[in-house]
Order: structure tokens, then C-alpha cells, then sequence
């Protein structure tokens, strides 16, 4: 059933498309092209921007409903609290004006050994009940402090929702009315509408699901790669205590194409300080550039950072961009390697990734 319903929607997609190639079938020809292109590239982002927005509701809502909880706990933990202060005053009291010490010469006093261990055992149950009531009230506000704490951190993560929220919904605005202002006037408005529209239904049909399908097989390639090099021991040069790892982009692809046969349309390539990765198929091009940065917690190693997200020629924004960095890790872990490994920098050349190493000892 679910194969049926994925082939009905994949041969919509294909429609859409079509219909889209159609209607557009070169960008960048001419400035008029240019301004059309800009125009399709903020319509996508608009999608992916409220769609930001929705997400960002949502997590306003969980932090609103944790909030909440946790005033509900405070009012229930002060409750408490009120209903013990009156026996901890009481016990401080007796040690203040010296009552315990009736019972301390009261033991002293005893005219036999067994009256001695009764007094004692007595001794013993009333100090202890003081120490119970004593430590249960600083549990109490030692929890109230805790509660009282978690609200403040809450309180600042709504305000950083909620101000996260209003810059999204601004930024939609302006794009909108900007996208607006772009088409009013036009006279061919009406097919450029068509053309938004058939964009982006693409877009969120097939578009979207098509580019975490890359990123997925790259996050899954990325996972082999401890393994490819620990076979392949002439890319790791020892000197001492340092290691360096030098991972050709030729090498690297034929690796890929390995992995997953969706390789056999996807490269990456390796520029000064750039990494480029370009995938086209079925009328479908992705190509993602980034770079990469050491990363010492929460396992060392070099996690993969994209700056430009860009389908079937249209930029995608960076909300995007976080999204799918957030869910994928296209990072390499050395550690995974040898375990004492730990990365110290990373450098990207004409062709070549290096990393170097050191022994953590």
C-alpha cells in the first residue's frame, strides 16, 4: 500500500514537473531571467521559512506547557514547605532555649543501667525525628531553589522563542511583499504565479524529500568511513605521536559509489577550504558546499557545516540549511579509527581533505 501511495505521489511529482520545465525552461538567459529567478528563489524560501515558523510555534507551545508544570510544582512545593516550617521552628527552638539539654541530664541522671538504655533509646527517637524533620525541610527548599532555577532558564528560552518567532514572521513579510512588488506590474504575472505554484507544490512533494534522501546516504556513508580507512592504511602517515590523514577526492568518490549506487550520480570535490558535493538525477540537481570544523564534544572529530544549499539551481535559506545539518551528521569521527586518536586540525586543498592527529593519551 505504501509503495502504491509513494509511486502515485512520485508520478504527480513528475507531472509537476514537467509542467514546471515547461513553463521554465532557462533561468539566467537575460536580467529579466535573473529577476525571475529571484523571484522563485524567495517563493521556495517562503515555503521553507513558514514552515520555520511552524516549528518554532510549536516548541513556543512545549516550553509554555514546561513552564506552566513547573509553576504548578512550585505552588504545590511551597504548600509544603508552609506546613513545616512550624515544626522546624519548633525544633530549632528547643535547641535554642536549651530543652534538649533537659533531655541530655535526664539520660546522665538514670539510677540503672536499664533506665539508662530506655532514656537513651528515647534520646535517640527525638533526635531523630528532628534530623527527619530538619532534612526533609531543606529537601523541600533545596527543590523549591531547583523549580525556581528551571523557571528562569525556561522563562529566557521562551523570550529567545519568542523573539526567534517575531524576526521569522518579519522576515516572511518582507520577502512576501517584496515577492509582490516584483510581480505587480508584470504582464506575465499570471504565469509566473503558475510558475510558484507548480514550484512549489514540486518542492514540498518530491524537492524535500529527494535532498534528505542525499543527505541520508551521505550521514550513512559518513558512519563507513573509520572502517575504509583503517583498510586503507597508506592514507595514514605516522610521525611520532601525530598522524596525518590525507583522503583524496577521487578515492573519496569511488568510496561513495561503494556505499550506495545514488553515488553514481553525486561527487564531491574538494576545494580551498571549500567542500563541494553535486548530485543530479531525474531532472533533479542538488549541490551543497560547506566546510568543516574540529569538534571536541560530544565525540572529537570534524563535523561538516553547509553554507549553500542549492536545488535544481535556487538557493534554499538558511533555515533549511540548519534543519538538515541538525538531522544529518555528515561529520567524520578519527577516533572511531583507533580510539586514542584525537583530531587537532583540519585543512582542505586542491582535490585533498587533511586531517591531523595526535595521540591522546
Amino acid at each position: 500500500m505504501k509503495e502504491i501511495i509513494r509511486r502515485q505521489t512520485l508520478s504527480c511529482a513528475v507531472i509537476a514537473l514537467a509542467v514546471w520545465l515547461t513553463i521554465f525552461p532557462v533561468l539566467a538567459q537575460s536580467p529579466e531571467d535573473e529577476e525571475v529567478r529571484q523571484i522563485l528563489e524567495k517563493s521556495l524560501s517562503l515555503v521553507e521559512l513558514d514552515k520555520e515558523i511552524d516549528r518554532i510555534a510549536e516548541q513556543q507551545q512545549l516550553v509554555a506547557a514546561r513552564m506552566k508544570q513547573s509553576n504548578e510544582e512550585l505552588v504545590q512545593q511551597e504548600q509544603v514547605i508552609d506546613t513545616q516550617r512550624d515544626d522546624v521552628g519548633r525544633v530549632l527552638r528547643s535547641y535554642y532555649t536549651g530543652d534538649r539539654n533537659v533531655l541530655i541530664n535526664a539520660l546522665f541522671s538514670a539510677h540503672s543501667l536499664r533506665d539508662f538504655f530506655t532514656m537513651m533509646d528515647y534520646v535517640n527517637i527525638i533526635f531523630s525525628n528532628d534530623h527527619n524533620t530538619l532534612n526533609s525541610y531543606l529537601k523541600q527548599y533545596q527543590d523549591i531553589k531547583k523549580v525556581i532555577k528551571e523557571l528562569g532558564e525556561q522563562s529566557r528560552q521562551l523570550d529567545e522563542v519568542e523573539t526567534r518567532l517575531s524576526a521569522q514572521r518579519q522576515r516572511v513579510l518582507a520577502l512576501q511583499l517584496d515577492v509582490d512588488d516584483k510581480l505587480s506590474g508584470r504582464s506575465d504575472a499570471d504565469r509566473l504565479h503558475l510558475m510558484i505554484e507548480e514550484l512549489t507544490g514540486f518542492w514540498k512533494n518530491v524537492g524535500l524529500y529527494e535532498v534528505k534522501r542525499y543527505f541520508k546516504a551521505l550521514a550513512g556513508a559518513m558512519k563507513e568511513m573509520p572502517s575504509w580507512v583503517q583498510g586503507n592504511k597508506d592514507m595514514l602517515e605516522i610521525n611520532g605521536f601525530n598522524y596525518t590523514l590525507t583522503v583524496q577526492e577521487a578515492e573519496l568518490n569511488a568510496f561513495l559509489r561503494e556505499q550506495n549506487e545514488l553515488f553514481n550520480n553525486f561527487a564531491f570535490q574538494f576545494k580551498q577550504d571549500t567542500v563541494t558535493v553535486t548530485g543530479q538525477r531525474d531532472g533533479l540537481e542538488v549541490t551543497i558546499s560547506g566546510h568543516y570544523t574540529v569538534e571536541e564534544e560530544p565525540q572529537n572529530g570534524i563535523r561538516f557545516h553547509v553554507d549553500e544549499l542549492i536545488f535544481n539551481g535556487l538557493a534554499l535559506p538558511d533555515t533549511t540549511k540548519q534543519s538538515l545539518e541538525k538531522e544529518f551528521d555528515l561529520g567524520f569521527y578519527p577516533g572511531k579509527i583507533v580510539n586514542f586518536l584525537k583530531t587537532k586540525s583540519v585543512v582542505i586543498e586542491e582535490g585533498k581533505l587533511i586531517v591531523k592527529l595526535s595521540i591522546s593519551l
